[in-house]
């Protein structure tokens, strides 16, 4: 098995005869190591049955699983304990010592996976692009790994003596930004 790991269990041999002194020898029990695609099976089995998708599954060096799902109407307690009890049931042992977290995506933070910009055209939005320069306006569209933000921009106009705001589409693509994050707005 890949995905086994060997754990050693002692077991003293009793004297006999034959043997000049007492000794041990290693069983080995097989025990499956929980692992990231095991998980991501499971969780992607649950989301079948509703409108969630997975955003991320983390797995921290201080023995936590941590699975953030969304909702385009955000995410309920209630679903994330549902999701948190199915997985306890399908891992059982294998969960072993790990801390199971299941969660939302959370407001404010990145964007992770395509689902969450189509969830959010229309909104306002941060975008953080590649040189590290900020850019907010409303998420217009998204075209698989592309993405237009309709920002407000003082131009020149003929006709004009001073600049006036105008509304541009900004053209960005997931894979060049380094972050886009819904933003709140409190009216």
């Amino acid at each position: 098995m890949a995905n086994s790991r060997k754990m050693p269990t002692f077991a003293p041999v009793q004297w006999n005869e034959g043997l000049r002194e007492s000794s041990s020898f290693h069983i080995f029990r097989i025990r499956r190591m929980i692992n990231k695609e095991t998980v991501k099976a499971l969780v992607e089995e649950w989301l079948k049955k509703g409108d969630y998708f997975l955003v991320d599954i983390i797995f921290g060096a201080d023995d936590r699983i941590v699975i953030e799902i969304d909702h385009a109407d955000g995410v309920w307690i209630e679903d994330c304990a549902d999701l948190s009890r199915f997985l306890q049931e399908q891992l059982g042992d294998e969960l072993g010592e790990f801390e199971l977290e299941v969660g939302s995506a959370g407001i404010g933070q990145p964007f992770k996976v395509t689902q969450q910009y189509i969830n959010h055209i229309g909104d306002e939005v941060e975008v953080i692009d590649a040189e590290g320069k900020k850019v907010q306006g409303k998420l217009k569209e998204v075209n698989g790994r592309d993405f237009t933000v309709t920002v407000q921009e003082k131009q020149t106009v003929e006709g004009k003596k001073r600049p006036v705001m105008v509304s541009v589409d900004k053209p960005f693509s997931m894979d060049a930004v380094k972050s886009v994050k819904y933003l709140l707005a409190f009216k």
